[in-house]
């Protein structure tokens, strides 16, 4: 069945009103990346400004967390890049797996030295089980919003009559 051309337009308007709202994927980097990025600067003021390095690190606790300077960074650092993620629903799907990724090795680094990483960020169990909710969280969200905007493309693909097209597309 070919949708009409009144069809096609009614579903671009549609999707134009919703597509105004943020997607999943980029409230998750849009808010982790404003909590980092407050959480890292909060640190210094409040914990450990010192960028001291060497065998066990130490930093000071800032709420329940083990930070130092390096570790503040850290924070800063990656709530910039999910910022810097959220402005576009594919690229923010992306980064949030990306981070939470990079989390999970974060996690694990953490879980199996215990202390610190790289003899320069001091983590403790509060931050281990942070980063593996963050990890988690990130990997959810980035699967999930990955697979919708498969979906979506698809939808919409069948909408305007591309899914039909093409030597690859399935017949009925």
């Amino acid at each position: 069945m070919e949708a009409s051309r009144d069809q096609v337009e009614s579903a671009r308007r549609a999707g134009a009103k919703t597509g105004a709202a943020r997607t999943l994927a980029q409230a998750f980097c849009l808010l982790g990346g404003l909590a980092l990025i407050a959480a890292g600067i909060l640190g210094f003021p409040f914990a450990s400004g010192d960028f001291g390095t060497g065998e066990a690190v130490q930093g000071d606790d800032f709420i329940v967390f083990e930070v130092n300077g390096w570790h503040n960074i850290v924070h800063i650092a990656t709530g910039a890049f999910l910022l810097l993620m959220s402005f576009k629903a594919a690229s923010a799907a992306v980064g949030a797996l990306v981070f939470g990724v990079l989390y999970v090795v974060v996690t694990a680094w953490g879980f199996i030295d215990g202390s610190d990483i790289l003899n320069v960020v001091p983590v403790d169990s509060p931050d281990n089980f942070l980063h593996l909710a963050l990890a988690a969280a990130g990997i959810v969200v980035g699967l999930t919003a990955g697979a919708i905007g498969l979906s979506g493309r698809r939808e919409r693909q069948a909408v305007e009559g591309g899914a039909g097209d093409g030597p690859g597309a399935r017949r009925r």
